[in-house]
């Protein structure tokens, strides 16, 4: 026996506007299941003795959407086993059904077929009710699966199956993170029917004292003010686009990779700054200054005809799955060493694949400032084994170079190019104590300079307020204003 499920749309409207073919189907089927029974069409066919089940009790009886499809798709498959199951839903059976999805998905695993009647869709209805050329652009989008990573507030935007005030409450919040709380929005009831109701609310009353119900969309008119485009990604690329095109800034189209690399680090820093004094708005704004930089490399290379900002998210994406098998795979990592080590074998096997010998010690950036340099070619050196065992031998190695540093000092040339070497040494040796510590020493130099900046800022005051100029004080005299601000704190 052919196990077979037809799915018939219910139109938009009334019983007028049904096809007679789906009529007439309706009312002579053996098996006939409904999604829900809460549509104009429905209530019009039990008058001419329409038998059928609904599984409006599903709804009732899961937390998730998911869940409820889930189980009318599973029902379905099973009755068809008895013979032909007719399964009508609201509008057209391939527009917004997610169950029509499902079943269309398990069928042909499980031997069933899966064939689709008529059905006018509610789109059609909306564009009519609200006069809406769709040539223009639009996005149908889920109310029980909404997210605003989704929205392109430039077109127009349909948000259908907002059965109910929870589902319209979470629409309303994820419409929040893109548009003003009192952006006009429209409230589509029965579109194309007798019954049809649009409202026009703010959206802070989306879910409040309206009407919700089964055949129910939120249309979100496109956004024609500029400035409400601002969180959008697209938006920025094409200021950068503009700013670096025939007509943008002359200092902008001038730039070169080579001329950026300093602004890179001076903003890079600044996001330090902001985050060393706890300060998110500060945060938020340079942060911004150091996307711009990834924006400006990103224009030059596509004016270049190099690369453009997608390739650059593509080899990060593709990079942050490769570089997560725990989270993206089947790795396990249980903590956060775990995560370490997976991440250093498959940075390992990347560079492998290039055929080429390669150090362990790879990777330390030049670029980088040298104190950090240091610390990080340390680390590497330590993960095979090629460290002190214990902090003992780590400081005698500092007190052994600053004897060979001082040992230089003989007030000959080659003396002081002999110190120089020393000196480095001297700090690499100090950075190989701060790591055995635990303690980062950019941070901890940072914080001195921090230091020294309060307390001579301290000793500044103080020399203006005696009214005599630095020159007038003597050294112990300075230094007496310097132990009064080590005593004050600062």
């Amino acid at each position: 026996m052919v196990k077979e499920i037809e799915v018939l749309g219910l139109g938009a409207g009334e019983l007028d506007q049904l096809p007679v073919g789906v009529y007439k189907k309706l009312l002579q089927a053996n098996s006939l299941f409904l999604r829900t029974k809460e549509h104009p069409v429905v209530s019009s066919l039990e008058k001419e003795g329409l038998t059928y089940i609904s599984f409006d009790h599903a709804y009732e009886k899961h937390d998730q959407f998911e869940a409820v499809y889930e189980e009318i798709a599973q029902t379905l498959l099973k009755e068809s086993e008895k013979g032909t199951v007719i399964y009508a839903v609201p509008g057209h059976p391939l527009v917004a059904e997610r169950t029509v999805q499902l079943l269309l998905e398990y069928g042909p695993k499980e031997g069933v077929h899966i064939t689709i009647g008529g059905g006018q869709s509610f789109l059609d209805a909306i564009f009519t009710a609200l006069k809406i050329d769709p040539v223009e652009g639009f996005q149908l989008l889920d109310g029980t699966a909404l997210s605003a990573s989704q929205l392109h507030l430039e077109q127009h935007i349909f948000i259908s199956q907002v059965y109910d005030q929870f589902i319209a409450s979470e629409v309303k919040l994820t419409l929040m993170e893109k548009l003003p709380d009192d952006y006009e929005v429209y409230i589509v009831t029965a579109a194309g029917s007798s019954q049809e109701l649009i409202e026009k609310v703010v959206l802070y009353e989306l879910d409040r004292n309206v009407t919700l119900n089964n055949l129910t969309s939120v249309y979100v008119p496109p956004v024609k003010d500029e400035q409400l485009l601002y969180k959008n990604f697209a938006k920025l690329r094409d200021i950068i686009a503009i700013l670096r095109g025939p007509n943008g800034c002359p200092w902008d189209k001038e730039q070169t990779h080579e001329s950026l690399k300093r602004y890179l680090i001076e903003e890079t820093y600044e996001v330090i700054d902001a985050i060393n004094h706890e300060d998110i708005d500060h945060l938020v704004e340079e942060l911004g200054d150091v996307l711009l930089q990834v924006m400006l490399h990103a224009q030059i290379g596509e004016d270049d005809g190099y690369f453009s900002i997608d390739d650059v998210i593509e080899g990060l994406s593709e990079k942050m799955i490769r570089r997560h098998p725990h989270v993206f795979g089947n790795v396990k990592a249980d903590n956060a060493d775990q995560v370490v080590v997976n991440w250093q074998e498959i940075k390992k096997q990347e560079k492998g694949e290039t055929g080429k010998e390669i150090s362990l010690l790879d990777g330390v950036s030049k670029a980088q400032p040298n104190l950090l340099r240091a610390y990080e070619l340390q680390k590497k050196a330590a993960k095979v084994g090629f460290d002190w065992q214990e902090i003992g031998p780590a400081i005698e190695k500092v007190r052994e170079e600053l004897d060979e540093f001082v040992n230089e000092l003989n007030g000959t040339e080659e003396g002081l190019i002999l110190a120089k070497k020393e000196f480095g040494d001297l700090l690499f040796a100090f950075v190989n104590v701060a790591r055995f510590l635990k303690i980062h020493p950019e941070e901890a130099l940072f914080e001195t300079n921090e230091k020294f900046i309060r307390r001579f800022q301290y000793v500044e005051e103080k020399v203006k307020s005696s009214g005599r100029s630095f020159e007038e004080h003597t050294l112990e005299q300075l230094d007496l204003y310097w132990d009064e601000a080590k005593e004050k704190g600062l």
